[in-house]
């Protein structure tokens, strides 16, 4: 167990620190460019530090300069939760494979390190703490060893998911890449307003490389949105504004080039969108059918979790009140696709339990 403990301990720092070596560095450029006649070196490190907590998805409270206003920022990049993912899989395996199978049970492996790396992205927030930037300490153990201990499970020994968890994963699976593919249409076809936006911000070569890394990761939760346009529910760009197919009210809206695709106003034959989610539910049954009733059930309630977690991660609050509201209605868009998707699911249960009956 000791061997465990100390094996854990160190791949859990190599984990954090292959990612803030290069955010360190992104940082420094940042800070050098920038050219503050007022800031320390003690910016950069802290700036690397909140870019790595912002991967995942620890929120701020800010206070705004120069008057102290406050903000907070938990509208972050749903794609920036992979590289964390990615790290900790690629550490954790290296970590067994110094273990060489000298451990009762791998779980525990799992499970200590996924502690000591919560441990870690808890101890750098609370310590990267100053006055206009103030990351949520406390909520750092929930993120840190949510995202550690998944991550692990996707290393070494794998667990079998049920049936009913895969079918669901599934169903998000086929909804996220439509959202994508459809994003991305949208982007070549309002390729000149993207453009445009990209332009005012005059960001110059490196601010431009910087710029076009986030928009990636930002690229799911617009496909997040874009599914919750399609489903009827619309998105928020700010407090007090909707944008759906039968609702539109739109102020102005942040300088972030990917919201170049937003329609300018009400489109309903966007509703078809609907037919997706109903198309999803009929498939849901169809897959489920073998394992009969429970199995569809189980399978309908997690993929709601997920779109439910999707939901979440993907929206928020962008730095200013006035952009307090950022994407999705997290219950308005369950909502919706659980009565589109439960739809399609009944129908479909209909149907097969008639054809079935017939050939009896």
């Amino acid at each position: 167990m000791r061997r465990v403990l100390s094996v854990s301990l160190s791949h859990a720092f190599r984990s954090a620190f292959y990612l803030l070596l290069p955010f360190a560095f992104i940082a420094l450029i940042a800070w050098a460019t920038a050219g503050s006649s007022t800031g320390s070196t003690t910016d950069p490190i802290r700036g690397a530090i909140w870019i790595w907590l912002g991967a995942h998805h620890i929120p701020f409270q800010l206070a705004l300069p120069p008057s102290g206003i406050a903000g907070y920022l938990t509208y972050l990049p749903l794609g920036g939760l992979l590289i964390p993912f990615l790290i900790i899989r690629s550490t954790f395996n290296r970590a067994l494979g110094r273990l060489q199978g000298d451990f009762h049970d791998i779980n525990v492996v799992r499970l200590t390190f996924a502690i000591f790396y919560s441990a870690l992205v808890t101890a750098l927030a609370w310590l990267s703490s100053s006055v206009a930037v103030t990351p949520q300490w406390y909520l750092a153990p929930i993120f840190g060893f949510s995202v550690a201990l998944i991550a692990t499970f996707t290393a070494g020994a794998r667990i079998s998911a049920s049936r009913a968890l895969r079918t669901a994963l599934q169903i998000v699976a086929l909804a996220v890449g439509a959202g994508l593919i459809s994003t991305g249409i949208l982007l070549i076809t309002n390729f000149e307003q993207v453009r445009i936006i990209t332009i005012s911000l005059q960001p110059g070569f490196f601010g431009g490389a910087l710029l076009l890394v986030l928009n990636i990761l930002y690229l799911p939760n617009i496909a997040i949105g874009l599914l919750a346009y399609f489903s009827g529910s619309g998105v928020a760009v700010g407090v007090g504004t909707i944008v759906s197919p039968w609702w539109y009210e739109l102020g102005q809206i942040p300088a972030l080039p990917l919201l170049g695709i937003l329609p300018t106003g009400r489109a309903p034959l966007a509703l078809f969108g609907i037919t997706l989610f109903i198309a999803l539910g009929a498939l849901l049954a169809f897959w489920s059918k073998e394992r009969g009733l429970p199995t569809l059930i189980q399978s309908f309630i997690l993929t709601l979790t997920i779109f439910t977690l999707l939901a979440y991660w993907s929206s928020g609050s962008l730095i200013t009140n006035e952009m307090g509201a950022v994407g999705v209605s997290i219950w308005k868009f369950t909502l919706s696709i659980a009565v589109q998707m439960g739809l399609g699911a009944g129908l479909t249960t209909l149907i097969i339990g008639q054809v079935s009956a017939r050939k009896r």
